[in-house]
């Protein structure tokens, strides 16, 4: 507030004693709170001569050592107040520091007390110089660091607990991901077979799925899918999905057929307010005299690649199949293939085709087929590998899972 002329207050400026720092009583005063600063800070205080020697200590540090002032000064060196650890580390690098740059900072160490007990600290030293600049006490500044270990362990305790957890975590879903895939693939005679499964992350379950299984006649099934989500719900469709479509093909293994049975399924099952649904291809392979016939259907499936003997691979298109599960009369399209010895067929799901591969750029279905059309001719084993190590090229580029089923038919393959 400003006073204006002619205001008569109390208490002016003028009227409160101000004590000059020529007043003996205070600087009396500033001398014993300055003393009583060093004395009995919240930190330890400690001079030493340049050889080491304690020339000075305050009471703090005294009493959390259990020594007294006339034990240290004059008679014992910083370094006979170490550990063994830390007194090698004193010859090998504080020291050293100190010499070439005149301060150290930040370093943790351990001090013995009197009774053999050890007092974890920090300590921060810098080395005073005369006028002409000689080296003449060094100024070390040690903090208690007993509650700052014992929330390091803490932490610790508690990293290790989660590192525990998510291993056990790790496990339910490597676990429960084993069950929802065959353990092994059905072994179809005069052709190759093999899969591959990528989890994009070892905590959660993927919806990711695939399976090949005989059926009546001397035909096979094989469907591979991905379900919308992922973790413990997912695993729920999934399981629900697999046996769902082996039992609609033991029934009527027309494709078609089978996928409408399984949108019945799903659709009634989660149509509520948490709508699940899935992407799925379903074929069935009958052998022929001369390679093998192929009637595959597609729920909104990306669709399978042919990798034909003479070195082409395109695209089997299969318009019109929609998700299964999303509506009540989903529409599902099909198509035959025919295979002959040399060709393979591969099926995948988009955690593939959609994987980054340049920053944020997906790989795209285009990508995918120039790539494969480099692989080919080959097996079903050979196609697999091929594109599991395009996956690890992608590195932490695949942030989906992926699902690979492959099938071929040797050149050289003769049917009965």
């Amino acid at each position: 507030m400003r006073r204006e002329a002619g205001d008569d207050l109390t208490g002016r400026d003028d009227e409160v004693p101000r004590p000059g720092t020529s007043d003996p009583a205070f600087s009396a005063l500033l001398e014993d709170s300055a003393e009583d600063l060093y004395e009995h800070a919240p930190c330890g205080y400690l001079s030493t001569l340049m050889d080491g020697t304690i020339a000075k200590i305050n009471t703090t540090l005294l009493g959390w050592l259990g020594h007294h002032r006339d034990d240290l000064v004059g008679r014992r060196r910083f370094v006979d107040l170490l550990t063994v650890g830390g007194r090698i580390y004193h010859e090998t690098h504080i020291a050293p520091m100190l010499g070439m740059h005149g301060a150290i900072g930040g370093l943790a160490l351990e001090l013995r007390r009197a009774d053999g007990s050890r007092l974890p600290v920090m300590v921060t030293s810098v080395v005073k110089t005369g006028p002409d600049g000689t080296a003449q006490l060094v100024r070390t500044t040690i903090f208690d660091a007993r509650d700052r270990r014992a929330y390091e362990r803490e932490l610790l305790r508690a990293r290790q607990e989660a590192d525990r957890d998510r291993e056990r975590v790790q496990k339910l879903a490597t676990t429960l991901q084993r069950t929802l895939l065959p353990p092994r693939l059905s072994t179809v005679p005069g052709m190759d077979v093999a899969a591959y499964y990528h989890p994009a992350s070892a905590d959660e379950v993927g919806g990711d799925f695939y399976d090949l299984f005989p059926l009546a006649g001397g035909t096979w099934g094989f469907f591979l899918g991905d379900v919308s989500g992922k973790g413990a719900p997912a695993a729920a469709i999934t399981s629900l999905t697999r046996y769902t479509l082996r039992a609609a093909a033991a029934s009527d293994p027309d494709p078609i057929t089978v996928l409408r049975v399984l949108n019945t399924v799903l659709h009634h099952e989660y149509n509520g307010t948490d709508p699940r649904f899935c992407t799925v291809l379903y074929g069935v392979l009958t052998p022929t005299a001369d390679g093998c016939a192929i009637e595959m259907a597609t729920g909104g499936h990306p669709p399978a690649a042919l990798l034909r003997a003479d070195g082409g691979a395109e695209f089997v298109d299969i318009p019109g199949g929609q998700l299964v599960g999303a509506l009540p009369d989903a529409h599902f399209a099909g198509t035959r293939v025919r295979m002959s010895p040399g060709d393979t067929i591969m099926l995948y799901t988009d955690g593939l085709t959609e994987a980054r591969t340049r920053g944020r750029v997906r790989h795209n279905e285009e990508e995918l087929l120039e790539f494969l059309a480099t692989v080919g001719p080959t097996t079903a084993t050979g196609a697999v590998a091929a594109v599991t190590g395009l996956l690890r090229r992608f590195g932490e580029g695949v942030d989906d899972d992926t699902a690979l089923l492959a099938l071929s038919l040797p050149v050289g393959t003769a049917r009965p």
